[in-house]
């Protein structure tokens, strides 16, 4: 099999859950997904995603399987190719405020309340959303079944990767760049070196401060 026929394929195998609620009567199927739940700075950003049976984008999956530069070659495509998307951040005083799980729905709730298109159906990776009046399929490891999830999981990582690069140059030391914000060593190591930073999630830091 060549890798194009495999593409091709998994595409295919990806498009289950689309191909089941068109079957069921909800043609228009919303991914969501997230990026940024467990890091200790940075916002929480969140995507919904509705995409064009019409113009398949190959290569979909999880976004952290993915290389750097084929997550953003596929957000491009995406960009390019989807119905409609949105990507809605939420920051870190609001986690602070409402915790990091209702400030995930919230950012999905905003994500659905800003596509162009009202999806029948949202499939979201184990996440159970509420408060939005469209009917929801939570999918264990959505984002590595089904294309809609992949697609906004790469549209919220490769946003909030961006956003933490920018913030890297903001505020240089901490490694914002590298780490995202996540829990590394050297994060940790820059916070007891430099204090906590304006963009770290107070709630996350309890010990700390």
């Amino acid at each position: 099999m060549t890798r194009e026929e495999k593409l091709i394929l998994k595409y295919d195998e990806m498009s289950a859950f689309e191909k089941e609620s068109a079957e069921e009567g909800m043609p228009v199927c919303c991914g969501i997904d997230e990026a940024g739940r467990g890091p200790l700075a940075g916002p929480v950003v969140a995507a919904a995603c509705i995409l064009d049976p019409d113009k398949p984008i190959y290569g979909l999956d999880d976004s952290k399987k993915l290389s750097p530069k084929k997550r953003d070659q596929l957000f491009d495509e995406i960009n390019e190719k989807a119905k409609c998307f949105c990507v809605i951040r939420v920051e870190p005083d609001e986690i602070d405020r409402i915790n990091i799980l209702e400030a995930t729905k919230k950012a999905m709730r905003a994500c659905v309340a800003g596509l162009s298109i009202q999806p029948d159906v949202l499939l979201i990776d184990a996440v159970n959303l509420t408060g939005t009046g469209i009917p929801v399929k939570p999918i264990i490891k959505g984002d590595a079944k089904s294309n809609s999830i992949a697609a906004a999981s790469i549209l919220a990582k490769v946003t909030r990767d961006r956003i933490m690069e920018e913030y890297d140059k903001e505020y240089p030391g901490y490694g914002f760049a590298q780490h995202k914000g996540y829990g590394t060593a050297a994060h940790y190591a820059a916070i007891h070196e430099l204090g906590i930073s304006p963009i770290h999630r107070m709630s996350f830091l309890k010990k700390m401060h």
